[in-house]
């Protein structure tokens, strides 16, 4: 074996690993009982936008943006850019090896890889920057449906 051979079957093995990972954060988000917004279609995108502006909340919506950032920042949610990043490093190191052995040069299709790879990193950014709204909800302003009761959120009760 050479270095592409090594890497190609790390590479796989690593790729197992996370896939179950990956299985069991589904597996927990299948389980749990939703939030009542989240079968609203865009509710994501506006409750997330409310939370970033630091603008008042319902108690559902503060319940629907508790969870999303939960969810965002849990070490398994970051298993499916990993398998995803993982897969394109598999097939640029597979592609690396079988040209080592056999005699070639890299071409584009040896690389194409590297747009799973690229994606990946949009994925994980975009969990990071939900993640990082964790320190917002304590502030947030919830308010009654009817929009008449407001009370401020303190730490101790979150």
């Amino acid at each position: 074996m050479n270095l592409w051979g090594d890497l190609t079957i790390l590479d796989g093995l690593l790729a197992l690993g996370l896939v179950g990972c990956v299985y069991v954060y589904i597996r927990r988000l299948e389980n749990r009982t939703p939030a009542a917004l989240g079968e609203q279609v865009g509710a994501h995108k506006a409750i997330l936008a409310k939370l970033r502006r630091r603008e008042p909340m319902t108690p559902a919506e503060f319940e629907y943006a508790t969870e999303l950032v939960e969810d965002a920042r849990s070490p398994l949610a970051y298993a499916i850019p990993a398998v995803l990043f993982s897969c394109g490093f598999f097939y640029v190191v597979g592609c690396l090896y079988e040209l080592h052995v056999h005699g070639g040069n890299p071409s584009f299709r040896t690389f194409i890889g590297g747009i799973p790879m690229l994606s990946s990193t949009n994925i994980f950014g975009q969990l990071r920057r939900v993640a990082r709204h964790q320190n917002k909800l304590p502030d947030i302003e919830i308010v009654d449906e009817a929009g008449a009761d407001t009370r401020r959120l303190s730490s101790q009760t979150a």
